[in-house]
């Protein structure tokens, strides 16, 4: 939802997330609009249920770190608060304390709500695959998830599929039958 009408600054933006009103709030900052993330506990479960399984699979192998909904990244001149994400140790072998990491994720997981906007949606992915961002796109109403990789087409899957790693994180599988309630 976003929550100003004209275009402001990044700089504003900092000011405005930091005021005392918003510190329980999560927002994000896309091409000068400031955007309020919203979602619901369905969206939410979904998030945690697969960046748990990530998670895992990152720590199993010393791959990097996770973050979930809270983690920000700054992507491109935007803010942005995935409902998960991995950076590698090979990006940032230090943890990051920032409320919105320096450098994009590797990997961001967005998980889609009733009240998500497609335009606002695609813009994200776009911004994400500029800075070599993989993206994974839930949609519960669909029950299918999108894989985006920066200069490959999109793929697909549904519940029948098995998510993948790729590159990114060796090994790791998921049969999306058993993701989905």
């Amino acid at each position: 939802m976003v929550v100003q009408t004209r275009l402001v600054t990044l700089e504003a933006f900092e000011r405005f997330v930091a005021l005392p009103e918003n510190a329980d709030r999560n927002f994000e900052y896309i091409a000068g609009e400031i955007v309020e993330v919203v979602s619901n506990n369905y969206a939410s479960h979904l998030a945690a249920k697969l960046l748990g399984r990530v998670g895992i699979h990152v720590d199993d192998h010393r791959l990097g770190r996770v973050t979930g909904a809270d983690g920000g990244y700054s992507v491109g001149g935007n803010k942005y608060i995935p409902d998960g994400a991995f950076i590698s140790f090979d990006r940032q072998p230090d943890v990051c304390r920032e409320a919105y990491n320096p450098l994009p994720p590797d990997l961001a997981i967005e998980v889609l709500s009733p009240g998500n906007d497609a335009a606002e949606i695609a813009r994200k992915i776009s911004h994400y695959l500029a800075v070599g961002t993989v993206v994974w796109v839930v949609d519960p109403e669909k029950r299918t998830v999108d894989v985006y990789v920066p200069g490959q087409a999109v793929q697909t899957l549904r519940e029948q599929d098995v998510l993948t790693g790729g590159e990114l994180l060796p090994g790791f599988r998921y049969p999306l039958a058993n993701f989905w309630d």
